[in-house]
């Protein structure tokens, strides 16, 4: 398996630095699913790192791939704008969804307010003795030598049983959850929807059962659940059906896909620099800093998308009113001229916190100690159990240019 990771890496390496740069086209799902896009953004960061691709299937865009310049874009609201979408694919006219990651202020900033105390201090502390016992669970329903996927068995386990709770849904239908967010993000060719007509009707199943649950709530006491919050908020509570859709997408999305993959990518990373998984086992309060690290290495959604308001000089080119501006977040955290050795994983990292994952300014990820706090737990009940935790086979990874993670990841556990 190494060998032919090492020349698929090595043939990807020929070939990006081969093609003319003008016609080099990053947002090509398939080199995030053989995980050979890291050349190609190398490139881009030393030739272009404000870059100009004129056909894609996705139309004209630019590509921001440097950290520092990530961070210009992503903390300018004023200029580039989050209306219309947050993804390097356009909406269909018929299938707008409107979300609060994808709007301005004032908009986005009344939205946010209304569920960002789900995620606040005071919750997570009520939170985390609920998903430390299932983390226990989870874990001591694992088999030992023998293998088993890590992705279902725990990565997702995990999350959706924290997403079910914090929008108190119901707990036998909670894998929906899953389903609902693989589907949100899917396209046609990853083999998880047969067609976009399928995958609107799926989505509207979730609108529909999620209907449910909201005329329920919104006839009583508001609770501190997801849905009782949109349901009770000022700036939500008279949302239409797609605006609604579009903000559970975001919340489930948000919720179940980022974490989820830093779980696993975490167990890869640590197969990958088994001297760090040493390191770890020895001193395990750097916990912390592993996770985080972790987010880093893994940057568990490779990109976010703007508009231009205005022209605009940026980086010694002129971008356009319209112009859909791309921020490579999976390049900006292997950035050699912000992060030393970036593509290793160093679990003990100064500044580990360093890194763009969670975005920067108004529409920094609202969940991100929640992330965080998942992940940290899982390791620590870990430790608990089991001396190692092995990867028997390459990861199957996710057919998409903004999920940035993995379908499948065979394991096999060693007890402690």
């Amino acid at each position: 398996m190494d060998r032919e990771v090492t020349d698929r890496l090595a043939a990807a390496r020929e070939q990006a630095w081969s093609i003319p740069i003008d016609e080099l086209n990053v947002a090509d799902a398939e080199l995030f699913r053989s995980d050979t896009m890291w050349p190609y953004f190398e490139r881009l960061r030393r030739e272009a790192p404000v870059h100009y691709c004129r056909e894609s299937e996705f139309g004209p865009y630019w590509s921001i791939t440097k950290y520092n310049d990530i961070m210009a874009i992503d903390t300018n609201h004023e200029v580039f704008s989050s209306e219309g979408g947050i993804t390097i694919v356009d909406p269909k006219d018929d299938f707008r969804l409107p979300m609060f990651i994808a709007m301005d202020p004032p908009k986005h900033d009344a939205q946010r307010k209304v569920v960002s105390p789900i995620v606040a201090g005071p919750n997570l502390e009520n939170l985390e003795p609920i998903i430390r016992e299932r983390a226990g669970n989870i874990l001591d329903a694992l088999p030992t030598g023998e293998t088993f996927d890590w992705v279902d068995k725990v990565s997702i386990e995990l999350t959706t049983m924290t997403l079910a709770t914090l929008f108190d849904f119901p707990w036998e239908d909670r894998r929906k959850l899953t389903r609902w967010s693989d589907v949100a993000t899917a396209s046609p060719k990853s083999g998880i929807i047969e067609s976009e007509e399928a995958r609107r009707a799926e989505l509207f199943e979730c609108a529909d059962y999620f209907m449910r649950l909201w005329n329920e709530r919104v006839n009583a006491p508001p609770k501190g659940d997801l849905i009782s919050m949109l349901a009770h908020g000022e700036s939500t509570r008279n949302m239409d059906r797609m605006e609604f859709l579009g903000n559970l997408i975001l919340l489930i999305v948000g919720g179940n896909d980022t974490t989820r993959n830093t779980i696993s990518g975490s167990v890869v990373a640590l197969n990958l620099f088994p001297q760090q998984y040493d390191k770890l086992r020895q001193r395990p309060e750097l916990v912390p800093g592993m996770v985080c690290e972790t987010i880093r290495w893994q940057t568990p959604l490779a990109h976010m998308r703007r508009r231009a308001k205005r022209d605009m000089e940026f980086g010694g080119k002129t971008i356009r009113v319209g112009d859909k501006v791309v921020m490579w977040y999976v390049s900006g955290n292997r950035d050699e001229e912000v992060i030393e050795n970036p593509n290793a994983f160093i679990i003990d990292r100064p500044n580990v916190r360093r890194h763009l994952s969670f975005g920067f300014g108004i529409h920094r990820c609202v969940g991100n100690r929640l992330a965080e706090l998942q992940l940290k737990i899982i390791w620590e009940e870990i430790f608990k159990r089991f001396s190692n935790i092995e990867v028997m086979a390459e990861p199957r990874r996710v057919l998409s240019t903004f999920v940035h993670g993995y379908e499948t990841l065979p394991v096999r556990l060693a007890a402690a």
